[in-house]
């Protein structure tokens, strides 16, 4: 089932056309609003100290300077914390959307005693914050002596686990459940077996689905505060958002310069949504078409 093609403008009733006048200018005012602390931050990053407390606020700074992009490079192994975050990031978004589409799969498409039970159990997980989990892994990983490695940031997507391990399966699960049923049947005539389905068949068309649940992980990974902060103690192995906290001293806070490395952060994340744009919003709107 496809959308029906836009009504032209000429051919719309004054009301009709009053109605879209009015979206069109919901949607501009809350993108300008959105868009304004960014339009700050990209403006803050080029000003001098003396010029980010102005009052009243400049938007455009007098004086530009590229010093905030340098400096926190030359202070800081800014190189190696974006190479740790590369690698936490990429273990960790093909770990857990593998993980998770095997556990969709299953959940989608296989039956067997407890599912919906069990599948109920790990939609719970969502439900319990990840801080009431925290000093128990902690313990776990320190009893193990993986602390300050990537081990803790990486192991447990492998087993989709956590709020975001659930929110994958669920989201793949959904997806999984709009394949026709029929491609499982004819291909179990061919004496293919469960694997083989899911990997020949069902997997190459969650396509959209996985996507999304790539860029939800990536997303999340890359701009990982929390757990970085407990598990990483030396500063080779820290990751951006560590190096970011790090720009700033105890008695002295650089804001041109954490405006400036905040820009950069976001490059990859900005990158990867724009070239998988369509990908997202096919994967989400299919994704959400049958219970």
């Amino acid at each position: 089932m496809t959308d029906a093609p836009p009504v032209p403008w000429r051919r719309l009733s004054g009301g009709q056309r009053a109605g879209r006048v009015v979206t069109l200018a919901v949607v501009v005012f809350g993108a300008v609003v959105f868009a304004l602390p960014f339009f700050w931050m990209l403006s803050t990053s080029f000003k001098t100290e003396d010029q980010i407390f102005t009052y009243p606020p400049q938007w455009i700074p007098t004086g530009w300077t590229w010093e905030n992009y340098v400096e926190p490079w030359r202070n800081l192994p800014f190189a190696l914390f974006y190479r740790n975050t590369a690698i936490i990031t990429f273990i960790a978004v093909v770990a857990r959307v593998l993980t998770a589409a095997l556990a969709a799969f299953a959940f989608a498409r296989m039956r067997f005693p407890g599912r919906n039970g069990l599948f109920l159990l790990v939609l719970a997980t969502m439900m319990l914050p990840g801080q009431v989990t925290l000093i128990p892994l902690f313990r776990f990983w320190s009893e193990l002596g993986l602390v300050d490695s990537i081990a803790p940031l990486t192991i447990p997507s492998f087993f989709a686990g956590g709020g975001a391990g659930a929110f994958t399966i669920f989201l793949l699960r959904q997806y999984m459940l709009t394949i026709p049923v029929d491609l499982d049947d004819a291909a179990k005539l061919d004496g293919a077996g469960w694997f083989r389905i899911f990997w020949t068949i069902v997997l190459p068309l969650s396509g959209p689905a996985l996507g999304v649940a790539a860029i939800f992980q990536f997303t999340g990974e890359w701009n990982a505060f929390l757990e970085p902060l407990i598990y990483l103690r030396s500063e080779e192995n820290y990751t951006v958002q560590l190096g970011l906290a790090a720009l700033n001293g105890r008695f002295a806070l650089a804001y041109g310069q954490t405006m400036a490395q905040t820009i950069l952060s976001l490059v990859p994340v900005l990158l990867v949504f724009f070239f998988a744009q369509r990908r997202y919003v096919q994967g989400i709107v299919v994704s959400g078409v049958k219970g």
